[in-house]
This record gives structure tokens, sequence and C-alpha cells, in this order.
């Protein structure tokens, strides 16, 4: 799965958006760089998007 990446699910001041990322995703309670801010991994799911294999990284503000 790391072949096709990964998404974020990150909290915004506007609300959430998803995020495309390449690599092995983060585990739970780790620490993220979002622009200029650090976020915490909350939890790690499937995609939210149909028919998507990768895995969704769902992120919290810090």
């Amino acid at each position: 799965m790391a072949e096709n990446g990964y998404l974020l699910f990150v909290w915004k001041s506007s609300g959430y958006e998803l995020e495309e990322r390449s690599g092995e995703p983060p585990k739970p309670g780790e620490r993220v760089e979002v622009g200029e801010e650090t976020q915490w991994v909350s939890k790690v799911a499937a995609s939210p998007l149909p028919g998507d294999s990768r895995l969704c990284v769902y992120l919290q503000a810090a």
C-alpha cells in the first residue's frame, strides 16, 4: 500500500480537508507537520473515498 501513499484527514479552522501523501503512513499518537502546524494522529482507517484502497490518517490539532 505504501506505493500508493495515503491520505491525511486534516483539521483546519475552515473545516476538514483531505491531502495526499507518499510513503508509509504515520501511526496513532505520532505528530505530523501540516503547513506551519503540528497535529497528531488520532486514528488510521480505510479511505473515505469510494474504491480507494489507501489508508487515511485522521489528524487532530495539537
